[in-house]
């Protein structure tokens, strides 16, 4: 089977670093779906307006090559110190390298100079990643609110308390979807020390240090 990419996602955030690591963590980072030129007929998207999410199928383009899969992996969410089944994790290194996310509808546009474009919110997508199928969210037969959810259930996650000095947040058009994205603790499971990081957001470079449970930005840099 071969996938054709249907569409591109375009988001503020534009490396692999602070993506979150889940769909639906960040509910104000919104994004676009551009469609390449030969799914651009907006009667693909016909009846989509009565629906408020949807699901992506995309592809996890910025992996690195390994030519090879590992049957376990380090979930972050337990530290990276334990060892799971890959097919027991939403690890990004699989043996088809596949995501799905469920996001919210923000607007559609049928007819623009790219097309038709969807605006969605709570994408936990790199700008540039490739869209290969879209579905609509059935809450009937998608939402299960008595799941038991694993390793997960048992290990609760809590974000961050983060601080934007003043100053800085009247820098940033997106500064709520930066906040929800800083909250869930970009940084490497396996840091060592204090250290200032650096998070690519739209045209900006966002330098922040973490102390404890407080995540502080610091400075920001605007891209040339």
């Amino acid at each position: 089977m071969e996938l054709v990419k249907i569409a591109t996602y375009h988001s503020p955030l534009k490396e692999k670093f602070g993506i979150p690591r889940q769909a639906g963590l960040a509910p104000a980072l919104e994004g676009r779906i551009i469609f390449v030129p030969s799914f651009r007929d907006p009667n693909a998207l016909r009846g989509m307006e009565g629906f408020s999410h949807l699901w992506l199928l995309w592809g996890f383009s910025a992996n690195r090559e390994t030519g090879s899969w590992s049957p376990t992996v380090r979930p972050p969410r337990l530290g990276g110190n334990a060892s799971l089944g890959v097919f027991a994790t939403r690890s990004p290194y699989r043996p088809n390298p596949i995501g799905l996310s469920a996001v919210s509808i923000k607007k559609i546009e049928l007819s623009t100079p790219d097309g038709p474009v969807i605006h969605v919110a709570g994408a936990d997508l790199m700008d540039g990643t490739p869209i290969y199928d879209i579905k609509p969210y059935v809450a009937y037969a998608d939402a299960h609110p008595d799941a038991v959810n694993g390793f997960v259930d048992a290990n609760p996650w809590q974000p961050l308390t983060v601080i934007i000095p003043d100053d800085i947040r009247a820098q940033i058009p997106d500064a709520e979807a930066l906040e929800q994205v800083l909250s869930q603790d970009p940084r490497p499971q396996y840091q060592t020390g204090a250290k200032e990081y650096g998070l690519r957001f739209g045209t900006h470079n966002i330098r922040f240090v973490v102390e404890d449970h407080t995540l502080t930005v610091t400075k920001i840099d605007k891209y040339s």
